[in-house]
C-alpha cells in the first residue's frame, strides 16, 4: 500500500512540474508584451504623472494625409494622443472649428494641442485655450493666419518654406542637368502672393545659375472649364517646349492636377522634374506609374519610394525625377506631436531653436530637415526637407 502511495505522489509531482513548465512557456510571450506595454506607458509620464496631447486635423475627405497622421499617432501613443477632427466645411463652420479645438482644454491631463488644418481664422481658438489653461503648449503645423498674430498667440509655428523653394528647386534642377526651367501657372494662382514670390525667386535664381527661365500661362482651372482644359493644354504644349529647348529642361507647375500630365510626359520625353508643387511620393506618381499600393502600405513611404524608383529606372529615367521622401502633410502633424512630447519630457528642450528642431526631426524621422526662423518671429520656423532622387 505504501509503495502504491509513493508511486502516486511521484506521478503527481511530475505532472505538476510539466504543467508549470508548459505554463511558463505559454506566458513568456504575454509577460514580454506586458513589459513592452509598461515601457510604452512609462513614456507617457512625466515625474510619474500621465499627460495627454491633442492633434487636430481636418476630416478624411478634406485632407487624407493629415487625418491618417492623426489616426496613426493615436495608434502609436494610445494613452497619450487624442485625435480631434474639425467640421467638414471650414468657411461656414468656423465657430465649430474653434469649439472643437478649445474642447481639448476640458481634459485636466491635457498638456499640448497641435493644430494641422491648413486654414485661417483659428487665432480665437488658441486664445481661448490659453484662457482656460495657460500651461497648455500650443503648436500650429500648419495654419495660415497673420504671422504676427500667430507668433503672439501660439507657442510654436511650423510650416514648409514655400519661398525658399524658389531657390532650392532651380538649384536642384541645375544639378540634375537642366539648362532651361519652365514655370507653368495660371492667373488665379499668380494672384496669390506666395505663388508670385516663389515664381520671382525662381526667376532670380535661374538668372544667377545661368538657366533660361520660361514662363507659360495655362487655362485657369478655377475660372474656366476646370482642370481638364488646363491638362489638355499641357498635353499639347509640353512636347512643343521640349522640341524647342531639348531634354535638358526642368518643368515645374504650381497646381497639383498638372502633375498627372507633367510626370507622364517626363517619362515619355525624358525631361527632368526636380520637384512637384507639393513634393510628395503620393502626388501623381502612383497614378502615372500604375503602382498597386496595398491599404496597409498607404503610408509606408520607404516601400512606396522603392516602388517608384524601380518603375522609373525601368523606363531609363533614373536620376531625372525627384521630390521629398514623405508628404509634408504627414510630416507636420507627426513632428508637431514629437516636439510637444519632447517639451513635456525635457523642460530644458528649447523648441524656438532651428538646430534643436533639426536634430529632433533627424532623431524621430531619420530625415535631414533644415529649419530657419521666419523673419523676426522667434517662435515661427519654416523648413526644407532633404530630397529623394528616383
Amino acid at each position: 500500500m505504501k509503495r502504491r502511495l509513493s508511486v502516486l505522489l511521484v506521478a503527481v509531482m511530475l505532472l505538476t512540474m510539466i504543467c508549470t513548465a508548459c505554463g511558463s512557456k505559454e506566458t513568456e510571450g504575454t509577460e514580454e508584451k506586458k513589459e513592452e506595454t509598461t515601457a510604452a506607458e512609462d513614456e507617457t509620464k512625466e515625474d510619474g504623472e500621465e499627460y495627454h496631447i491633442a492633434i487636430v486635423t481636418p476630416t478624411l475627405s478634406v485632407s487624407e494625409d493629415e487625418f491618417r497622421a492623426g489616426e496613426q499617432l493615436m495608434e502609436e501613443y494610445p494613452d497619450v494622443v487624442t485625435h480631434l477632427v474639425l467640421p467638414e466645411k471650414f468657411d461656414t463652420e468656423i465657430e465649430g472649428c474653434i469649439s472643437t479645438i478649445v474642447s481639448a482644454a476640458d481634459d485636466p491631463l491635457m498638456r499640448a494641442v497641435i493644430v494641422s488644418s491648413g486654414q485661417s481664422g483659428l487665432i480665437p481658438a488658441f486664445q481661448q485655450l490659453k484662457e482656460k489653461n495657460p500651461d497648455i503648449i500650443t503648436i500650429s503645423s500648419a495654419i495660415y493666419d497673420e504671422p504676427d498674430m500667430m507668433s503672439e498667440n501660439i507657442d510654436l509655428n511650423l510650416d514648409m518654406d514655400a519661398i525658399r523653394r524658389g531657390e532650392t528647386i532651380p538649384t536642384k534642377a541645375k544639378e540634375m542637368g537642366a539648362k532651361t526651367f519652365i514655370h507653368y501657372s495660371f492667373p488665379t494662382h499668380l494672384a496669390k502672393p506666395t505663388i508670385t514670390a516663389r515664381r520671382d525667386k525662381m526667376k532670380e535664381t535661374c538668372k544667377e545659375l545661368g538657366l533660361e527661365f520660361v514662363e507659360v500661362i495655362t487655362p485657369d482651372p478655377q475660372t474656366g472649364n476646370g482642370p481638364e482644359a488646363m491638362q489638355q493644354f499641357l498635353q499639347e504644349d509640353i512636347p512643343r517646349q521640349i522640341e524647342k529647348y531639348g531634354k535638358d529642361t526642368n518643368i515645374f507647375g504650381t497646381n497639383c492636377p498638372m502633375y498627372d500630365v507633367i510626370l507622364a510626359k517626363a517619362l515619355e520625353l525624358k525631361f527632368t522634374v526636380a520637384e512637384q508643387c507639393c513634393p510628395t511620393p503620393t502626388q501623381a506618381y502612383p497614378t502615372v506609374l500604375g503602382l498597386e499600393i496595398a491599404e496597409e502600405d498607404a503610408t509606408n513611404f520607404d516601400k512606396i519610394n522603392q516602388m517608384i524608383a524601380e518603375k522609373v529606372d525601368a523606363q531609363e529615367m533614373k536620376g531625372r525625377l525627384s521630390g521629398w521622401p514623405i508628404p509634408v502633410t504627414i510630416f507636420l502633424p507627426k513632428f508637431g506631436v514629437e516636439v510637444a512630447r519632447e517639451m513635456i519630457a525635457n523642460p530644458d528642450f528649447d523648441p524656438n531653436n532651428a538646430e534643436n528642431l533639426g536634430k529632433l526631426a533627424k532623431e524621430k524621422f531619420g530625415l535631414d530637415v533644415d529649419f530657419q526662423q521666419y523673419m523676426d518671429y522667434e517662435n515661427y520656423y519654416m523648413f526644407i526637407m532633404e530630397s529623394i532622387y528616383y
